[in-house]
């Protein structure tokens, strides 16, 4: 969620530039806080929130912090507690102020000035919001007190030990204040899907406003919609309707319009939108700004059409907090890095095993990804000691995350399905109805958008499986890994799918090598050997829509089979923890490619280049395009470069087209590069004379 400030605007007519960009008005809570651990769990009892408690025995750290990359603490499962100050002006003293915490692995209380603030209690992957207004000093400095809880715990997802990854325990996300009128827009929901036969967006909005006075509130609502690229606005509401709020309530106003001509969203045109949504009383106003694309990605029959278009689409999974310089505190550039990798290595279609920090999805939003963003419930283990019926605290624990998740990152165009559980043995009577509770839920909250889950039990009677019931049918499969088996398995396997679930497509969600027991060591050749004879079977199926690699990353988790303290992990990326790249890097941006061949002729440095699409996993379209030639001389100096637009390109076939260089001399080599609309090289090719 987000927060916007007091200025109000007045809507402009479409078309009309705007340079107001609507900034949030926040103020950042991260940086230099005190920190101490609290092994005895003495803290509450000696009052360590109370605002004028010494910090003699206190450290300084840098918030977003994680105490399990410190060497002291790396194995530290338990309660620490931190705390700052912080100013509150008093011209805010009009104002509703909240502070908003991304994330806190995995239950948080927070105190204000020694007073209870609230508490987020067993939910260490989504964000939340407290309003301190009642709480603060104006015009004097404030005391925040936080006392995170990062210890296994059986009453969450996941469950005790069962999550397989890294457990990180801290205030490991940003923090801000939200400072807003006191009747404020507190969050806004759009669902903005293509029109195929117009070409219109069609918007469904949903505007979520707060009172917070003791006095009832009358005003009107009103909102545009600006195009992120060129700062026009592109959409209007025709009339301001009035809207009056008792005091304390929060009240949900739906609106409904059309953006003429959208640009579609696609991962290969990622086109945002920006929609300014103001109420207005009296002299107090106030905006909220959300980004959104118009885009639909439906399963029909067998097969996935992402806005109407046939796509198989192909990815990798990367495990966050894997860096053990920063574990789950991630700085913004190590998310830029491993993404730009994502990208590089041509992957269009990814999911993930918990929330992502919001830096992730607007990567993704920006530059094209598709998410399947998932609610943390792995492994056997989570519904281990249950009857017919999953326990009523974990379910009750799940559907609040999911619900939490589902309300923050709806508008994000790159989330494209709500991933409920990973491996939970969906044939297993309390993971089956777990997983569909799930569903039913995330289709209230969210009707129009994909759901499904990774099995990893669908070898034998898949259709008692859980998976069954999802959109689509997502399989872990990790024959000659995991489980023994030969690519003539991978078919067979996925026959047997598409014999039981023929009526929908089916999506390798992991396959690849991990080096986790004694009889498999690591050898990136046997990564290699996997990931290409795999896709050999994944691609003889038309009825496989997509398949996402496990995975990017070597990554840390407190399972690992490898490595001691901050690095303990399991090897199974095509990047090591540090993100220094295995051969299989190269080979699995190869694979994924959705180029099958670049072949070329030379006549005195004109090259005719004839390149060919893929017809299977991944196919789609090839549009906005370009082909780029770098020639290097002497020295491998790169000394011109040339680039050539490429005419539309469908899946399975060919075209040519010529790049000249001026050069007259024999180059030591060119290497060519074909270009996606993002700028991403999708396929690259050296040759030499």
């Amino acid at each position: 969620m987000l927060a916007a400030g007091t200025i109000g605007t007045p809507a402009l007519a479409a078309g009309e530039k705007t340079t107001d960009l609507s900034v949030p008005e926040t103020v950042s809570l991260c940086g230099q806080w005190w920190f101490r651990t609290d092994s005895g769990n003495a803290g509450k009892e000696q009052r360590w929130f109370g605002s004028d408690e010494s910090i003699s025995a206190w450290q300084k750290v840098l918030v977003p912090h994680t105490w399990q990359v410190d060497p002291a603490l790396v194995d530290y499962r338990g309660i620490a507690w931190y705390r700052r100050s912080f100013d509150a002006p008093s011209e805010w003293q009009d104002s509703a102020v909240r502070v908003e915490f991304e994330a806190a692995f995995h239950t948080a209380t927070i105190w204000v000035n020694g007073e209870l603030a609230g508490e987020h209690a067993r939910k260490g992957y989504t964000a939340f919001v407290l309003d301190v207004t009642h709480l603060l000093r104006w015009g004097s400095p404030n005391t925040i007190t936080v006392r995170v809880d990062g210890a296994f715990n059986e009453h969450m997802i996941p469950r005790g030990r069962s999550s397989d990854w890294a457990h990180d325990g801290g205030i490991y996300r940003p923090v801000q204040l939200l400072i807003t009128p006191k009747t404020f827009v507190e969050r806004v929901d759009i669902e903005a899907s293509p029109d195929l036969a117009s070409g219109d967006g069609k918007l469904a909005i949903t505007a979520y406003i707060r009172n917070t006075t003791p006095k009832s509130w009358t005003g009107r609502t009103s909102f545009r919609a600006i195009d992120d690229e060129t700062g026009l606005t592109v959409l209007t509401s025709s009339d301001a309707p009035s809207l009056t709020l008792k005091s304390g309530a929060t009240q949900t106003s739906k609106f409904e319009a059309r953006l003429p001509k959208a640009k579609l969203w696609h991962f290969d045109h990622p086109n945002l939108y920006r929609l300014i949504f103001s109420i207005a009383g009296g002299q107090e106003t106030h905006q909220l700004t959300v980004t959104f694309g118009v885009r639909r990605l439906e399963a029909k029959g067998s097969a996935f059409y992402l806005n109407g278009e046939r796509v198989r689409l192909m990815g990798v999974e990367r495990m966050a907090g894997s860096n053990p310089e920063f574990g789950m505190a991630e700085p913004s550039e190590c998310i830029a890095h491993d993404h730009d990798d994502l990208k590089n290595l041509n992957c269009v279609f990814t999911r993930v095993h918990w929330p992502q920090d919001r830096r992730v999805l607007d990567y993704c939003d920006r530059h094209g990804i598709l998410m399947q963003s998932e609610i943390p419930a792995w492994g056997y283990d989570t519904f281990a000691g249950m009857g017919a019926e999953p326990d009523a605290d974990i379910l009750q624990n799940a559907l609040e995350q999911l619900r939490e998740m589902t309300a923050r990152d709806r508008n994000h165009p790159s989330v494209v399905v709500w991933g409920l559980c990973n491996e939970i043995g969906g044939q297993n009577p309390p993971a089956y109805q777990f997983a569909k509770h799930m569903l039913e839920e995330a289709k209230r909250l969210d009707p129009n958008r994909l759901c499904s889950y990774a099995s990893n039990s669908l070898d034998k009677t898949p259709e008692r499986d859980a998976a069954g019931l999802m959109d689509f049918i997502e399989t872990n499969e990790y024959f000659g890994s995991w489980a023994t088996g030969t690519p003539v398995e991978v078919a067979k396997h996925l026959d047997n799918l598409h014999a039981t679930f023929p009526g929908k497509p089916v999506v390798i969600s992991e396959y690849g090598y991990c080096a986790c027991t004694e009889d498999r060591p690591e050898g990136d050749e046997h990564r290699i050997e996997i990931l290409r004879s795999h896709d050999v079977a994944i691609r003889s199926k038309d009825f496989v829509a997509g398949a996402i690699f496990f995975c990017y990353n070597d990554y840390r988790t407190h399972v690992g089979y490898s490595g001691v303290g901050a690095l303990k992990q399991n090897v199974h990326g095509v990047v090591d923890l540090c993100g220094a790249q295995k051969a299989s890097y190269e080979v699995l941006r190869r694979e994924s490619s959705p180029v099958e061949s670049l072949t070329l002729e030379n006549h005195l440095n004109t090259f005719k280049l004839r390149l060919r699409t893929r017809h299977d996993v991944p196919a789609y379209t090839l549009r906005g395009y370009k082909l780029r030639g770098t020639f290097y001389g002497g020295g491998d100096i790169p000394i011109e470069r040339q680039e050539v637009e490429l005419p539309e390109i469908a899946s399975g076939t060919e075209k040519t087209v010529e790049l000249t260089f001026s050069q007259s001399g024999v180059p030591l080599r060119i290497k060519f590069d074909v270009l996606r609309p993002t700028g991403f090289s999708a396929y690259s090719r050296d040759w030499k004379p």
